[in-house]
C-alpha cells in the first residue's frame, strides 16, 4: 500500500480545519473517494481507520463514515506555568488502556446501563475495591464497602445526615479541602476548627474539643493534606482514633493521596479502628481520571442503610458504566502498574519544587516540606499578602492559588499560597518559583503600596 492514504488523510484534515466539514457530516464513500484518488479501496480504508484512531471520524455498519467533532486547529498557545490545577498530571493519564476497559464495560454490564443497579455499588466491583484497600492497610468487606459519585458526594451526605452518637458539630482542621467547607456552609451545618501545621495539631486542644463541643464527627486528611502537604505520624494517628473512642467522635478520614506515600509503614486511622469509629473515604480523580465521578467510601455496618437512604434522595446510583470500566481496570492490575508510574512522577516534581524553594524564595518566607502528593504551602511574609501575589503572576501566565478560601471566617489566614505539582511542567517548576520569589520581594519592598497597574514585573 503507498503512501496514497496519507494524502487522503491531509485532504480530509485540511476539510476539517477549512470547516468544509464538521461535527456529524458524512464522508464520501470508500467507493467514491477511491475513484476521486485513482487508488484502491483497501487505501481509502486504511486512510478512514487511521483517522479513527484519532478520533476525529467514527464509522457506523451499513451506514458509512461520519466527523466525530469540529477539527481543532493547532495554535500559538501562550505558554503558562500552572501551580493551580489540581487534577492529575494528563501526561500520565491511561487514556488507551481505560477505553479498553470502557469498550469491555459497555459489553459486559450492558444489561446494567438499561437499569438502576445496585445503590451500593455493583458488588463485583466492591469486591475488586476491597482487596485494592488492602494495600491501603484498610481491612474490610464488600457489605461495608459503598460506591459513590466522587468523594465531594460522600461529604455532602456525611454532613447533613444524623450520627449514631446523636451528636451535632462538625470539627475540621484549619486549614482544610475547600469542598467540605462549601458544602457546610450549604447546609448551615454547626462547625468548629483546629489549628493545623507542618507540626501537626495540638492533641490536648484536640481532647478538650471531643471532650466539650458535641463533636458528631472529626474530618481529617491524614496525608499530604490539602493545602498544606502536613501527613500525621502513626503515633499521632493511634492517639486520635483512642480520643474519638474515648469521647464518642466519629473520625471521617479522607486518605485522597494515600496511594502516593513513599513510607511503607504509614497507615491510615483506619487500621488503628477495631470499634468501626473511622469512616474511610477514597477517592480515584487525583491519582487517576476526575470524569469517571468514582470513589469509594467505607462505613461502621450500623450507617449503611442510613447513609443509602441519603444517597438514594441525591442519585439513586453511581454511574454503572464508570464502575465496570473500574472493575475491569482494578482486576486487570493496570491500576497497580499505573500507580507505580504516577508514584514516581509527583515525588519527582515535589522534590524539585523543595529544592527551588530552599534555593529561591526570600529568607522571610516559609514553606511545607511534604514527601510527596501534590501540594506544598508557602506561608508570605507579614506584608505580603497572597491575594497580591496570585494577583502579579496571573498577568505573566504563573497560576496559583491563595488558601485563604480554606479556612472558617474565624481562622482566616491572608498570607498562605497553595502550589500544586501535579499538572505544572517538571522543567518550570524552578521557572515558576523564580519568578514567584521575585514577585515576593518585589511586593514586600513596597510594603503594600501598590496599585493593580504596578503589578508588572518586567
Amino acid at each position: 500500500m503507498s503512501s496514497k492514504y496519507i494524502e487522503i488523510m491531509d485532504e480530509i484534515k485540511l476539510r476539517l480545519a477549512n470547516g468544509v466539514l464538521i461535527a456529524g457530516s458524512k464522508l464520501p464513500s470508500v467507493r467514491q473517494l477511491s475513484g476521486h484518488f485513482s487508488c484502491s479501496k483497501n487505501t481509502v480504508i486504511k486512510a478512514y481507520e487511521e483517522l479513527e484512531k484519532e478520533h476525529l471520524i467514527y464509522s457506523v455498519p451499513k451506514s458509512g463514515y461520519f466527523v466525530v467533532n469540529e477539527f481543532q486547529k493547532e495554535t500559538n498557545e501562550i505558554k503558562v506555568i500552572d501551580f493551580l490545577s489540581a487534577g492529575p498530571d494528563k501526561k500520565v493519564m491511561p487514556y488507551v488502556e481505560f477505553q479498553h476497559c470502557m469498550n469491555q464495560a459497555i459489553e459486559q454490564y450492558k444489561e446494567e446501563l438499561f437499569t438502576y443497579s445496585d445503590q451500593q455499588g455493583l458488588y463485583s466491583l466492591r469486591v475488586q475495591l476491597v482487596k485494592y484497600l488492602q494495600n491501603l492497610q484498610v481491612f474490610t468487606q464488600p457489605e461495608r464497602v459503598v460506591v459513590v459519585s466522587g468523594s465531594q458526594q460522600a461529604l455532602h451526605l456525611l454532613v447533613s445526615m444524623p450520627f449514631p452518637n446523636g451528636k451535632n458539630n462538625i470539627l475540621i482542621e484549619q486549614p482544610t479541602y475547600f469542598g467540605i467547607i462549601e458544602s457546610i456552609n450549604l447546609q448551615q451545618a454547626n462547625t468548629l476548627g483546629i489549628e493545623l501545621s507542618m507540626e501537626g495539631i495540638d492533641l490536648e486542644r484536640l481532647e478538650y474539643m471531643f471532650r466539650n463541643n458535641d463533636i458528631k464527627f472529626f474530618y481529617i486528611i491524614p496525608r499530604f493534606h490539602n493545602p498544606l502537604g502536613h501527613s500525621y505520624t502513626n503515633k499521632e494517628k493511634k492517639k486520635i482514633v483512642e480520643l474519638a473512642e474515648k469521647y464518642d467522635v466519629y473520625i471521617v478520614e479522607d486518605d485522597f493521596l494515600g496511594d502516593l506515600d513513599p513510607n511503607a509503614k504509614s497507615d491510615p486511622l483506619f487500621s488503628f479502628d477495631p470499634s468501626g469509629r473511622v469512616i474511610y473515604i477514597k477517592s480515584f480523580s487525583k491519582i487517576f481520571l476526575p470524569g469517571l465521578r468514582i470513589a469509594t467510601v467505607v462505613l461502621p455496618s450500623l450507617m449503611i442503610n442510613h447513609f443509602l437512604r441519603y444517597k438514594f434522595s441525591s442519585d439513586f446510583n453511581s454511574s454503572a458504566l464508570s464502575q465496570g470500566a473500574l472493575e475491569i481496570y482494578l482486576k486487570s492490575g493496570m491500576f497497580t502498574s499505573h500507580l507505580k508510574k504516577i508514584k514516581e512522577v509527583y515525588r519527582t516534581k515535589m522534590q524539585i519544587l523543595q529544592e527551588a524553594c530552599e534555593l529561591l524564595l526570600p529568607a522571610n518566607t516559609d514553606f511545607s516540606k511534604p514527601t510527596s502528593g501534590f501540594y506544598l504551602t508557602i506561608r508570605l511574609p507579614e506584608n505580603v499578602t497572597a491575594k497580591q501575589v496570585v494577583h502579579m503572576l496571573s498577568d505573566q501566565h504563573i497560576y496559583v492559588d491563595d488558601a485563604s478560601r480554606m479556612f472558617l471566617p474565624e481562622y482566616k489566614k491572608e498570607n498562605l499560597l497553595r502550589l500544586s505539582i501535579s499538572q505544572v511542567d517538571e522543567g518550570q517548576i524552578k521557572l515558576g518559583v523564580e519568578r514567584l520569589a521575585h514577585c515576593i520581594a518585589l511586593i514586600g519592598s513596597r510594603k503594600n503600596h501598590m496599585t493593580p497597574k504596578n503589578y508588572l514585573l518586567f
